[in-house]
């Protein structure tokens, strides 16, 4: 999130009233809840997560054991465990 200067944003009067709530301090504005974005949407994080859980269960499905693929993905055995249920449950 990039700061913005509210005098080149918002009309004066509407800054002189922000300005009698907070003058000079930090605020910040939420989305519109019709504007809210979920987690990783914007970084493509919740993508590479879910095609790396893919590949962590094709792999199980391929044979590879549950220690192995801890020690490839550096995830804990119970965090490649649900990932495989969860995969599993959307099979």
């Amino acid at each position: 999130m990039k700061y913005k200067k509210a005098q080149n944003i918002l009309p004066a009067h509407v800054l002189e009233v922000i300005q009698e709530y907070i003058d000079g301090g930090y605020l910040y504005i939420p989305r519109k809840s019709n504007n809210k974005k979920s987690w990783g949407e914007n970084s493509g994080i919740r993508k590479d997560l879910k095609r790396r859980n893919r590949e962590i269960f094709k792999r199980y499905n391929e044979g590879i054991s549950v220690k192995d693929l801890t020690d490839k993905y550096y995830l804990t055995e119970s965090s490649i465990r649900r990932i495989i249920k969860q995969e599993r449950e959307c099979v």
